[in-house]
């Protein structure tokens, strides 16, 4: 084996003893962590056999999404709380596993408003953080007032918010997915339909059902393709996003009184918890 090749493998075992250590340190998170880990090897295993190889691929997915939060904290250097770790963790699981692979997106109708307001919520502590320890560090000149904070915490969710859109309309459009769910809806209005194409909406009221190419598809109403449901998601993580900014907003103001936001702000690590350090410290007193 090549020195270089030693180096690359022995900094590889630096990585995955600190990962390992990350992943311990929290005991309530890295037992969360576990269980849902368990639960997605066994979905795997079951889709397998069912030769839905699709899901399998996703149960993949879950399983190096599950390791993203400690992979930050070990990189970045910041210290998630136990609490936002923890929802994270649920809400990726909730997203692909029972959202995708148990159908839950279609079994309980507001399944994936709950997703994208708690989405609006987490991504607004996200972004809160880090503009609270870009303002914290004494490198940077500058201190943002605690009302600009909330309003780039907000933002930064909604930036997420277009973003996690634009990816499911992509998905819709060149592999054919149903990201963006339909609606059946008993109205709609539009100036295509003006026989005089003029810029006048013609409303349709009391739509019972939709045809194309002369057969019924039986849904009800009229199928409107994605627009309502991109509409909601944005509205649910407007709302998360705002609930978040405001909670920050008196978190700042206060610093750090709030109970509830000191719970989801992430911070700056301390020394005896940069794990990635320690192991590297280690390794060169050997």
């Amino acid at each position: 084996m090549t020195k270089k090749k030693k180096k690359a493998r022995r900094r590889l075992e630096i990585w995955a003893k600190a990962m390992k250590m990350e992943l311990r340190e929290h005991k309530s998170s890295f037992l969360v962590y576990f269980i849902l880990r368990i639960l997605v090897i066994l979905t795997m295993i079951r889709q397998f056999f069912l030769g839905n190889y699709e899901n399998v691929f996703l149960g993949l997915l879950t399983l190096a999404l599950l390791v993203i939060p400690s992979l930050v904290q070990l990189t970045i250097k910041i210290e998630l709380p136990s609490a936002l770790e923890i929802i994270l963790l649920v809400f990726i699981f909730s997203a692909e596993i029972l959202g995708e692979i148990d159908e839950m997106y279609l079994r309980i109708p507001f399944w994936d408003t709950v997703l994208h307001t708690l989405n609006g919520f987490l991504m607004a502590a996200i972004g809160f953080s880090l503009v609270d320890i870009l303002n914290r560090n004494k490198k940077f000149s500058f201190e943002l007032s605690p009302l600009f904070m909330a309003v780039v915490a907000f933002c930064f969710s909604m930036t997420i918010g277009v973003l996690w859109e634009f990816m499911e309309f992509g998905f819709d459009v060149l592999i054919r997915t149903d990201m963006q769910k339909d609606t059946v809806i008993p109205m709609i209005s539009s100036v295509m339909l003006n026989p005089e194409g003029a810029n006048v909406p013609v409303v349709i009221k009391n739509i019972t059902d939709t045809a194309v190419n002369g057969v019924s598809l039986g849904v009800g109403g009229y199928l409107d393709i994605g627009l309502f449901d991109t509409m909601e998601d944005l509205f649910v993580n407007f709302i998360g996003a705002v609930v978040f900014s405001i909670v920050g907003y008196f978190y700042v103001k206060r610093r750090g009184k709030g109970k509830l936001a000191r719970r989801l702000i992430p911070k700056v690590k301390e020394e005896d918890r940069d794990f990635l350090a320690i192991v590297q410290e280690e390794e060169e007193e050997q």
